[in-house]
């Protein structure tokens, strides 16, 4: 080879090695890609077939989804009739006359430990349950409303019973769950666990205590052996807590910075915030102390002071075409205020936190 002389390069010769597989160490195999040219029916033919495929899979998808709603519906429609039949039959059978009644619910009443010995039977037959009644009778409704006064006394009295306990809880719930959201502090942490599990306690458990307390301080055998334990309640001091906790900071700082003090903070931001959670309470508050029964019976003493929920476990047996009027009469209430708040209650305890 002479000096400065180049040599031409020659292209590799490709090895076995170079062209094995990495994945399965075998000599790939080379295929010819072939371009196909359609004509434009073709491609009319191709893109109508994928049309009508993805209209077939888009109806099979809907005629799926409707099956399960309808499924879901029919499930729902049935758990709701199973729940709403009690609350029926109690609406329809207070309408019926005493002696169809006993007539219709005679194997019922045959196995109540009141029945009389010789007819005390087991419950071996089936009730009839009727929708409709035979006659369409008003006479227990007369009879509760306009010739029974006991039943009005007992209707007030669960009213002065279970409103000062409702508005007192509210306020003493907002204030103290004001304080426990804003000032985070290690005692008061303390104080709200403590809280917390008194919360947890059945009624049951307290009840000797109120009753002792109640006993010291004079006021056994009056309203406010009831209502001030009722007050007092942890129920809604932790439900609000839990709410008035979620207010952003930023909005208190802005307020504090516009020269707001913490009454105005208070009853012009967390308050207004707070307005489904305290619709929420009231009406939780009001259903559960509209029911009590055994605080009545442990506290007061004098039958004329009980309030209707006590007196409806005492209507006779031969009564009980007004036991059906006046239990229809109890319910009002409540419903009218659980539709009238239904939106309040799911707001307030779905943002809550309560499960």
């Amino acid at each position: 080879m002479k000096k400065n002389e180049i040599t031409p390069l020659r292209p590799l010769q490709p090895t076995v090695s170079q062209e094995a597989s990495h994945d399965h160490g075998t000599v790939r195999d080379v295929e010819e890609v072939k371009i196909v040219r359609l004509s434009e029916e073709e491609l009319k033919k191709l893109h109508e077939k994928g049309k009508k495929d993805a209209i077939r899979r888009a109806r099979v998808h809907k005629v799926t989804t409707n099956i399960w709603i309808t499924l879901g519906l029919i499930l729902a429609i049935g758990v709701a009739i199973f729940a709403l039949m009690p609350i029926v039959l109690t609406i329809l059978d207070s309408f019926m006359s005493t002696d169809e009644i006993k007539t219709n619910y005679s194997a019922v009443y045959n196995s109540l430990s009141s029945a009389a010995a010789e007819t005390k039977v087991y419950l071996s037959s089936t009730p009839k349950l009727k929708l409709i009644p035979d006659t369409v009778s008003f006479s227990q409704y007369k009879t509760l409303l306009f010739l029974s006064p006991t039943y009005l006394l007992k209707f007030w009295n669960s009213v002065a019973l279970v409103v000062p306990i409702v508005i007192g809880q509210i306020m003493i719930g907002c204030l103290a769950s004001y304080s426990f959201a804003r000032y985070r502090r290690k005692r008061r942490e303390v104080l709200f666990f403590s809280y917390v599990i008194l919360m947890l306690m059945p009624f049951q458990v307290t009840l000797v205590p109120n009753y002792l307390i109640a006993n010291k301080l004079g006021i056994y055998n009056t309203w406010w052996a009831i209502i001030l334990p009722g007050i007092f309640s942890t129920f809604s001091i932790y439900l609000l807590s839990k709410y008035m906790r979620q207010i952003p900071s930023s909005y208190i700082e802005a307020a504090k910075l516009d020269g707001a003090n913490e009454w105005n903070i208070f009853t012009k931001i967390c308050l207004p915030m707070c307005k489904s959670a305290i619709y929420a309470m009231a009406i939780l508050l009001f259903i559960d102390y509209w029911n009590m029964v055994e605080q009545p019976l442990i506290l007061l003493e004098n039958a004329d002071k009980h309030p209707l929920s006590v007196f409806l476990s005492q209507i006779n047996a031969s009564d009980v075409g007004v036991a059906f009027a006046a239990s229809f009469i109890f319910m009002i209430p409540p419903l009218l205020i659980f539709l009238y708040g239904e939106q309040y209650l799911v707001e307030g305890i779905s943002r809550s936190g309560i499960k």
